[in-house]
């Protein structure tokens, strides 16, 4: 597996005010002059039992595990109840943040029902013009295009340690998506103008990231060549495959190999590949897992979005987050014109789905393991969070 962790380090990390301090130490015992220990049994990694979850699950629970919902609630009780239908995350939006961190963190507390599989807990903290915690100063996007690559790791490292305390176990924060013209919907969002310098910083935002929480990649496989905000269309690009594999290939490949555990795709349509928005194509899936050697949970982007771009044959939600998934999508996502009773309904739906033979079973046993292995994997995090009053701030 390409995605690389070292959940054994123990993490001592503050914030205070704008400065940081990072710290680690990981424990090693010498056995210089001491016998061989006897051969002990390899305890099953996350992957394991995820595997052996998702095979005592029934194919409702597998289906509710693949959703991640949404409600724009802060009272911590409603939350939890929310919760207790077994989806597999939750995405926090602004309407989410209360005023102070104590507040958010009682409130990301009470969206575990079961503390030995916490749900992936997701934010879009990406800084600077998509921003949603309260204390994010660090530099964003707007700024590191042009600034040396350590001023990326840097910043996403803060950041990443900002969202990592307020008990948000994934980031959707990484924008791999580059593009030279200023007035693209994506400039001011993207971390560099070139494949090259978005590159360097798109895995370095991951690796300092990853530290910490779960880091995403989005929008796959690039908004910066379809023109158009994928929020309220669905932008298109003729560009060939060949060319893509020279150019917007490269950012995604270069996070993909820095570590990240999750890859969003996004409502964009390549024609000359598939005329479907990748969200929904079979093809640009294989393609990330097959040439970028992705191993990590494919994740939509907001499937709200696609209703939003009045194409009708995107107008019915639950078909939609059933198509994903089959596509290869192992997370579905649904904020825009959603309410307290869609994430049930996409689940509903999808294992329908599965129960009428139009999904197969496979594809959702396979798309739950992959999202319950991530979730043992970041609920495993041994992380310490403390306060430094006489951390130096970085540059």
């Amino acid at each position: 597996m390409r995605r690389r962790r070292g959940w054994a380090t123990t993490a001592l990390v503050g914030i205070a005010v704008a400065t940081l301090c990072v710290g680690s130490a990981a424990s090693a015992t010498s056995t210089t002059g001491a016998p061989e220990p006897a051969a002990a049994a390899v305890p099953s990694g996350p992957s394991d039992r995820a595997e052996e979850l998702v095979a005592r699950m029934t194919v409702a629970e597998q289906a509710a595990s693949i959703v991640m919902g949404h409600v724009p609630e802060t009272d911590a009780g409603a939350l939890h109840s929310y919760m207790e239908s077994g989806l597999g995350g939750f995405i926090l939006m602004g309407a989410n943040i209360p005023g102070t961190e104590a507040e958010l963190q009682s409130l990301t507390a009470a969206l575990t029902v079961d503390p030995a599989l916490p749900p992936l807990i997701a934010v879009d903290q990406e800084g600077g013009l998509v921003s949603r915690l309260n204390g994010d100063d660090f530099a964003a996007s707007t700024t590191l295009k042009d600034r040396p690559v350590d001023e990326a790791a840097a910043a996403f490292a803060a950041r990443g340690s900002l969202v990592a305390r307020a008990g948000i176990t994934v980031n959707f924060g990484t924008v791999a998506d580059f593009t030279a013209d200023t007035a693209s919907f994506s400039y001011g969002r993207s971390l560099g103008t070139d494949a090259t310098t978005a590159a360097d910083r798109v895995a370095a935002a991951t690796t300092a990231q990853e530290q910490f929480v779960g880091s995403t990649l989005k929008h796959f496989p690039g908004h910066g060549a379809a023109p158009g905000d994928s929020h309220s269309a669905i932008p298109s690009t003729p560009m060939g495959l060949e060319e893509w594999r020279a150019t917007e290939a490269l950012p995604f490949a270069a996070g993909i190999d820095a570590g990240a555990s999750l890859l969003m795709f996004g409502h964009l349509s390549y024609t000359s590949v598939d005329p479907a928005p990748a969200s929904l194509s079979a093809t640009w899936h294989e393609i990330a897992r097959d040439e970028l050697g992705f191993e990590g949970v494919a994740v939509t982007d907001d499937l709200g979005m696609l209703l939003s771009s009045g194409d009708p044959a995107y107008a019915d939600p639950v078909a939609n987050g059933v198509a994903a998934v089959a596509a290869g999508n192992d997370l579905v996502l649904m904020i825009a014109g959603s309410d307290a009773q869609t994430a049930g309904q996409m689940a509903a739906g999808i294992a329908a789905a599965v129960d009428a033979g139009s999904l197969p079973a496979e594809r959702l046993a396979e798309a739950a393991t992959r999202v319950i292995t991530l979730r043992l994997a970041l609920s495993a995090a041994t992380a310490q969070w403390s306060v430094c009053s006489d951390c130096e701030p970085v540059d």
